[in-house]
């Protein structure tokens, strides 16, 4: 069985991954994208289909998979993607993926 580690630091290097993936023109960058923005701010910039999952490399799936299970094991309650130090970051993806939307979280 493969184990998938989700601490901070795993969080954080997957992050560091998945960003210039949605910042990227690939096949896989929409996809990357929509699951950073649904995480930011689902009911303004959209959700995530579990099922986009099928379409990812695998090691893009997992570093998906590490932030979900880092996320789900925090006792700190909601923790944001600014809160890991990428702020400017979701403003460059939210610019490129979602001209229309605003660029704030709930």
């Amino acid at each position: 069985m493969t184990s998938i580690t989700t601490d901070y630091d795993a969080a954080r290097a997957a992050l560091t991954r998945l960003i210039p993936l949605a910042l990227s023109d690939t096949g896989q960058a929409r996809r990357v994208a929509n699951f950073l923005m649904a995480w930011w701010n689902g009911p303004d910039l959209g959700h995530f289909e579990i099922a986009d999952l099928f379409a990812l490399d695998i090691d893009v799936a997992n570093d998906i998979s590490t932030i979900i299970g880092f996320l789900g094991q925090s006792r700190r309650g909601a923790i944001y993607i600014d809160s890991l130090g990428f702020a400017e970051e979701m403003q460059d993806i939210i610019a490129m993926w979602r001209t229309t939307a605003a660029p704030t979280k709930a």
